[in-house]
């Protein structure tokens, strides 16, 4: 019981929380400035691909349940505890170079090192303003994408936000709340939003190239021949623009 009335105290008033959180583990970075607004640039993606890369996924057997907590089978690496909300989705964590990566319900990234069970590092992936009210939902259901240094999350919390993997530190973030798989090119993220929209995000600084509304289904985007599917839905990747 104190261990969840410590959790609602420290995200509802997450400026008050120290750095070293009670509750969690590890170092904890700010969380995505609650005034940010979407820097919508509305300009075509420039030098895109005919198709998106292959990406190697290394082998991962890492299981996390409800309560984020994360095995090695029946080993232990990372004992979480359950959010006051969150959505009934099945997430796996990620591996590179020997650590684990997870998204928790709690609207967090953990990078751990599985031998020890030591968390390398625990950052913040939603808006202050999204823990306003005691109802929130900040799950990260999206699968992490690992990109070279940096990893990109999408999360519930109005945030999807490129990290360096090495130390946690956001490089940038910007507010758009997503649950599904999203793609990512060598310049720009294409995601499908809780709010049926669709974005290219720059990623070089997060800036948005353009969003197009009216997507109708929930489902993850594809990316084919310079056009972004979404279930039958077609958009050019480079404006935007729904193909008829």
């Amino acid at each position: 019981m104190r261990k969840y009335v410590l959790l609602i105290s420290c995200i509802v008033f997450v400026a008050a929380c120290d750095k070293h959180d009670p509750i969690l583990p590890g170092v904890r970075t700010a969380i995505f400035e609650p005034s940010a607004k979407q820097n919508i640039i509305n300009t075509d993606v420039p030098n895109l691909p005919e198709t998106a890369p292959t990406r190697v996924a290394v082998e991962c057997n890492y299981t996390i349940d409800a309560t984020n907590t994360i095995r090695d089978g029946d080993r232990k690496i990372f004992v979480g505890f359950p959010a006051p909300n969150s959505v009934d989705v099945e997430t796996h964590p990620v591996c590179d170079g020997g650590y684990v990566y997870a998204g928790l319900n709690t609207g967090n990234v953990v990078k751990i090192a599985p031998k020890t069970r030591n968390v390398i590092w625990m950052t913040d992936v939603y808006s202050e303003s999204n823990m306003m009210g005691g109802a929130a939902t900040v799950d990260i259901v999206s699968p992490l994408v690992i990109d070279g240094t940096y990893i990109f999350v999408g999360g519930m919390g109005d945030a999807f936000c490129k990290i360096n993997k090495s130390n946690g530190v956001k490089k940038w973030c910007a507010p758009i709340s997503t649950r599904l798989p999203f793609i990512v090119l060598d310049n720009v993220a294409y995601i499908n939003g809780l709010d049926n929209a669709l974005y290219a995000v720059r990623l070089t600084d997060g800036a948005i190239y353009w969003r197009t509304d009216g997507v109708k289904k929930q489902v993850a985007p594809i990316y084919e021949n310079k056009i972004i599917k979404v279930k039958k839905q077609k958009f050019d990747a480079s404006t935007g623009m729904e193909l008829k």
